[in-house]
């Protein structure tokens, strides 16, 4: 495992994308915190080093075939697309439906449970923040990365845009994601790591088991655009200010 020694948690999971699940099951930040050596985001994991080795070793022992998603290697516009459309589809399709469930359990625990009622205002809260989010991304920082992969390949200088330099854009985006990996932390935190109470109904559990499944799948979102998307985009930028 010496490929390991003194590498990110970020760096392990843009090179071998089959740790991030893992990562995710033991609590390691692999996005937003994903800067810390192995060894300081498992002390805060409160996770042996030892054990996560193992892990991973036998991860690579179990991988006999390239199918892994190695997005650092790939087209930015493949990258993009493929965020919009299993990340940003996935959050417009679960916020409703974790609305209509958290009315519903709100409505018949809520008074036995009183933790239900921050938990429906934090998501709502993160609910708007992604879908602003989003259109941001769709309609202004994605259009713009696109072009600026489309003029490194033509050899053309940075495309005009309305901000002065990508990084400030992508600046916005990546405190956006601290703010929204916050606020379901503190989900988290008041669902008691989504363990349901002896009394909750399907339904509490179901809601349990998709705001797990939500905040899932934002920290392999953030991780995509954090750790691979937004880091490639400045470098084309500064390779078309230096072509140019």
């Amino acid at each position: 495992m010496a490929f390991i020694e003194g590498k990110t948690v970020r760096e392990i999971a843009i090179e071998n994308p089959a740790t991030v699940p893992l990562f995710e099951s033991l609590g390691i930040d692999y996005c937003c915190g994903g800067r810390r050596p192995l060894e300081e985001a498992c002390e805060r994991a409160n996770v042996s080093v030892a054990h996560v080795l193992d892990r991973i070793a036998k991860l690579e022992a179990r991988q006999t075939s390239p199918e892994k998603e190695h997005w650092a290697d790939a087209r930015l516009a493949e990258l993009m697309d493929h965020i919009v459309t299993r990340h940003h589809g996935y959050v417009r399709q679960e916020i409703p439906r974790l609305e209509q469930l958290l009315n519903k359990v709100v409505s018949k625990h809520g008074p036995a449970h009183p933790e239900l009622a921050s938990i429906q205002s934090l998501f709502t809260a993160v609910a708007e923040e992604l879908q602003a989010h989003m259109m941001k991304e769709e309609h202004m920082l994605f259009p713009h990365i696109e072009k600026l992969e489309r003029a490194i390949s033509a050899g053309e200088p940075v495309p005009a845009s309305c901000f002065a330099t990508v990084q400030m854009p992508i600046a916005r985006m990546l405190a956006e994601h601290d703010d929204a990996g916050e606020i379901t932390s503190q989900i988290r935190a008041f669902a008691n790591d989504f363990k349901a109470p002896d009394d909750a109904c399907p339904s509490y559990r179901g809601l349990y088991h998709g705001l797990n499944e939500f905040e899932r799948d934002l920290h392999r979102h953030v991780h995509l655009e954090n750790n691979i998307l937004f880091p490639r985009a400045v470098e084309m930028e500064r390779s078309c200010e230096a072509a140019a």
